[in-house]
């Protein structure tokens, strides 16, 4: 079993090491083929998460791929809060509830999630961060641009959609750290996310890595999440089961530019990129 990481025992301790947010789907429509419907294999597979080097499991119930069908919110409580009520039982590391809906949000805080992930950035729902700021949560904002086009219509060419995709980024994630901030949410409780894969080229994405330090102007914890993407498919020309390299290399480069949380399928092998990458780059051994 991998160490424990170094900050965990303290909570998060930004800056000082890498945090390991392992993905468990209960989306059978996930792009990834990696959804998981049955109750005791996903219990399972978060304590393997864990066991691996897992720091948070963010646990979701709908697909956010390209072209996906949304959900209802019925069906959406039905995949995820029988899981967080089982997992958070079995495992000693905070849930995050991926979800962009109110009500799903509150019933997964209910059932034990301590850590709320919107990938629509409060600008679906508000309420989401009401809910942070009245249980006093860690939110999770991240900068959704597919308002403007999907991933597909623009992931085989550079389409220029944005003069300048980092300035696009960075207003977008302005917008939401104020909105946070008039519900309520304390600064020391947002944590932003780029958003990589959402309505972004695949250069723009490999631009974002590559200029993540600029998003630093924000002064919040980065989390970023390649694990997978198609951004790695339009480079080494790879399926979805064959990306884990590619996943690797986003990673250690995101952590060299400001990376604090990183979410990914394969824990074991990132939560090992992690650790070397933080000796290197942060001085940690």
């Amino acid at each position: 079993m991998p160490e424990k990481n170094i900050c965990r025992s303290t909570g998060f301790q930004w800056g000082s090491c890498t945090y390991v947010m392992g993905i468990l789907n209960t989306s059978p429509e996930s792009f990834s083929g990696d959804g998981v419907g049955d109750i005791d294999a996903a219990v399972e597979q978060a304590k393997h998460m864990e066991s691996e080097g897992a720091d948070i499991l963010d646990i979701g119930g709908e697909s956010t791929k390209p072209g996906y069908t949304p959900v209802s919110v019925a069906d959406e409580l039905k995949r995820v809060i029988p899981v967080i009520e089982k997992v958070v039982r079995v495992i000693s590391i905070p849930i995050s509830i991926d979800t962009s809906k109110y009500e799903v949000a509150l019933q997964a805080v209910r059932a034990g999630a301590r850590i709320l992930n919107d990938q629509w950035g409060l600008k679906t729902d508000r309420r989401i961060a009401r809910l942070a700021a009245d249980f006093n949560l860690p939110i999770i904002m991240m900068s959704n641009q597919r308002d403007h086009g999907s991933y597909d219509a623009v992931a085989e060419r550079d389409t220029g959609n944005y003069a300048d995709i980092i300035a696009e980024v960075t207003a977008s994630l302005r917008q939401s750290i104020e909105t946070a901030r008039e519900i309520g949410v304390p600064d020391a409780n947002i944590i932003v996310d780029p958003g990589l894969g959402f309505g972004k080229t695949w250069q723009q994405d490999i631009e974002i890595i590559r200029r993540l330090a600029e998003l630093k102007v924000l002064s919040k914890p980065i989390l970023i999440g390649p694990s997978r993407k198609s951004l790695i498919k339009m480079v080494l020309h790879t399926p979805v089961a064959d990306r884990v390299e590619g996943t690797t290399a986003a990673v250690a480069i995101g952590i060299a530019h400001g990376a604090d949380i990183v979410r990914v399928h394969d824990v074991k092998h990132i939560a090992r990129v992690c650790k070397m990458t933080d000796a290197i780059v942060r001085g940690i051994r």
